[in-house]
Parts: C-alpha cells; structure tokens; sequence
C-alpha cells in the first residue's frame, strides 16, 4: 500500500485501525503492569513491553505498508535516545529552575526509594506507546499523504484532547500539552526522521516531572518521588492540579523549543537543496 497514492479513506481507516489496535496493547501493558507487582520488580517489564510494542509497529507497516518504516533506525538508537533524554531532563530542570527563582518551588525532603527503577520501567511503556501512537501513526501517515503543517497541527491538538480526561485537567491544561509537548516531539520527529528521539524526550519528561521531582504526571500523582517539594502560587505558574505541564513557563518553553528544531530543520532543508 502506498500512502501517497491510496484512496484518503484508506488511509484514515488505516490511521483508526493502527491507532485502536496500539491504544488497546498500550492498555493491555498498563493493567499488566499494575496488577502483577511482583513482574515489575523482578524484570524491566515496562522496557521489554515497549520494545515488544516498537517491534509490532514495525512488522505491521512492513505487511501493509511493504516498506519498513524507517523510523526506528538501529544506526541512531544510542545517538537519538541521548539527545532525547538530554532535553527531556533539561527542560524540567528549567521549568522547575524558574519555578524555585520565583518561589514557587521548596524542596522539603529528599529520599531515594528502588520503585525508582520500577517507575522508570513504567514511564517506558507510556512514552513508546504515545510515540507510537500519535507520531508514528498519526503524524506519519498525515504527512506521508497531505503534508507537515497538517500532520503536526492535528497529531498536537489530538495529543493534547486525549488528556482532557486526566485527574486535575482543564482547557488550558490540554491546550498546554498540544503546545509545549504535542507539537514539540511532532517537530522532533520530523527533524531527526526516528521515533528515538521523541521517545527519549517523552520517557526524561515524565520521570523528571514526576518520581524525579515530585510533580503530578498529567495529573497523575501517584509517583513516589526522590525530592518532596512544596509547589506554591498562581496556576498560571505551577499548573495546578495537572502539575506544570498546565503552566505557562513549560507552555512558553515547549514552544520556543519547538520553532528552534523547526527553524533548524528547514534551514538544513534549504542547505541540501542547494548542494544538489
């Protein structure tokens, strides 16, 4: 099947096939993780599931698609994945630098506990699965078919809806996340060409924001966290109840992020079209 030339409609049954198909296996791995403890603490089970999962998504282009996808490139894993993890980390660590400044952020304890490791295991199958899901299914095929700007206008803004049923979530709090994150690891993807590199920045992001630094995940609190914090102020700053994904500095940096890669990109475009 070629995308670029099939009928729309296959293509967006396509699209709802591979996206209902990745939703329920992302599921699956979440109750299985939850309700067997004793997996989890003996086996990364959240790493091997997401490969598991990245190994089906490809499989499944090859038989209808017959190409690979080219987007998990064996060559760029270790290169990709660091940079990923690099901005991830670094982008909390700003959002929460600015939020201490300004006195919005107190630590007041801190400890280390081994569910570390299970969390980071677990965070594992949240950013391989969403990757997969909203970049390599939706974003892809979008742009294979129309073009950039649609893939990521609606791979952010439907990455930011799907949220709008977490604990704690408002309007802005969606909006927010189609902004700083939605559109950040869209553009991410398409600069670098692999899903390593939003992976990376998907799995530093919610382990920085939540068992890290004591943040809400999106609203979720049940991280057992390494810092204690006391988090004080305006919504518009801390984000609330969703936690600073909701706040306008992650908001402002997101974004600025995001047309720094996309600028970067085009101007490497426009670079090799003049070498050729």
């Amino acid at each position: 099947m070629n995308i670029r030339t099939s009928a729309w409609w296959k293509v967006i049954l396509l699209l709802i096939g591979g996206f209902i198909l990745f939703f329920f296996l992302y599921g699956l791995g979440t109750i299985i993780f939850e309700s067997i403890p004793w997996l989890h603490l003996t086996i990364p089970f959240g790493i091997v599931y997401g490969i598991i999962m990245l190994l089906i998504y490809e499989l499944l282009i090859r038989a209808f698609e017959h190409t690979w996808s080219k987007t998990l490139p064996m060559n760029k894993l270790v290169s990709d994945m660091l940079k990923g993890l690099s901005v991830g980390i670094f982008f909390f660590l700003i959002v929460t630098g600015i939020m201490f400044i300004i006195g919005s952020y107190h630590v007041t304890d801190t400890s280390f506990n081994n569910v570390f490791f299970s969390q980071l295991s677990q965070f594992f199958i949240v950013a391989a699965s969403e990757e997969i899901l909203f970049r390599g299914i939706v974003f892809r095929l979008i742009d294979k078919k129309w073009n950039t700007i649609w893939a990521l206008l609606v791979s952010a803004l439907f990455f930011g809806l799907v949220h709008l049923g977490n604990e704690g979530v408002t309007l802005w709090g969606a909006v927010a996340i189609a902004i700083e994150a939605g559109l950040l690891l869209g553009v991410c993807y398409k600069a670098s060409g692999t899903l390593w590199l939003p992976i990376g920045i998907h799995w530093a992001w919610n382990v920085m924001e939540g068992p890290v630094l004591g943040f809400p995940v999106s609203g979720n609190v049940d991280s057992i966290s390494i810092i204690t914090a006391e988090v004080k102020g305006s919504e518009v700053i801390t984000g609330g109840a969703f936690g600073p994904e909701a706040s306008i500095i992650a908001a402002v940096l997101g974004l600025a992020i995001a047309l720094y890669v996309w600028w970067r990109y085009n101007l490497r475009l426009r670079s090799e079209t003049k070498t050729l």
